[in-house]
């Protein structure tokens, strides 16, 4: 019988996928190991957002991201291009009516990434250029620091909080069914998976933390495969971007 799959994608972007790994015949198992929440002020957001005929590139860094700001934006001013670091947002994008002619993402799949977005653009035609970036409360510098690198006036702007479960009695119980199961986990997130072990150590139970180690990951960015290594996970497929390539290697394992 197929081992379980276990999503663990915010719960916003996580039922359209959950429903096509049920149509392969396959037991999913919803656990959003990061909460997304609007900002406790949306009026910087809308503030920041209503002036973006002024920018020349407007980069998301998430799906997440992307729906937070499309909350505050009537339409997408005409030329103005996009950068995304997923297939996931570049989707995400498209379904809010940006072109894809404007679009920027990293030219191979497998490695979708901020690195990778930035080998992907044309840095030094940024120089002078108006950029601003969407994202979490939290996150990387990088791309930011690139962009002024280049020689661009950035601005950074928060859309959304982000925040790890807590551990619950009711989670601590589904922790430890899932690592009974030998389960096959969907992590799409570096910082869902720190998570994930951060409420592993909280439960102060070693057998359960080597039973998940043993467990099957799913990963669609380098990076991530990358943590799941140095936090002991050691059976790691990495898929890059895109629920398609998520199905594949779902179909290709027994």
């Amino acid at each position: 019988m197929p081992r379980p799959v276990v999503l663990t994608r915010p719960l916003a972007q996580a039922e359209p996928l959950a429903g096509r790994i049920r149509a392969l015949g396959r037991q999913v198992e919803v656990l959003p190991l990061l909460a997304i929440a609007p900002l406790a002020d949306p009026a910087p957001l809308r503030a920041g957002l209503s002036g973006l005929g002024a920018y020349q590139l407007v980069a998301f860094v998430s799906p997440n991201a992307i729906d937070a700001a499309f909350a505050h934006i009537d339409t997408w001013p005409e030329g103005l291009r996009a950068a995304v670091v997923g297939e996931g947002s570049r989707q995400a994008l498209l379904a809010h009516g940006v072109p894809a002619g404007l679009i920027a993402s990293p030219a191979d799949p497998a490695r979708s990434d901020t690195e990778h977005l930035l080998q992907a653009l044309d840095l030094p035609a940024l120089r002078g250029a108006r950029v601003l970036i969407v994202r979490g409360e939290s996150g990387r510098e990088l791309m930011a620091d690139a962009f002024r690198a280049a020689g661009a006036d950035v601005t950074v702007l928060p859309a959304y909080r982000r925040s790890v479960p807590v551990l619950s009695a009711e989670l601590a119980a589904r922790l430890r069914a899932l690592a009974a199961a030998d389960a096959e986990w969907i992590i799409t997130s570096s910082e869902a998976l720190r998570g994930l072990v951060g409420l592993l150590q909280e439960l102060n139970e070693s057998t359960i933390v080597a039973l998940l180690q043993h467990h099957h990951l799913i990963v669609p960015h380098s990076r991530i495969a990358e943590t799941a290594r140095e936090l002991g996970f050691q059976h790691v497929t990495l898929t890059g971007s895109g629920d398609e390539r998520v199905l594949a290697a779902l179909q290709s394992r027994p």
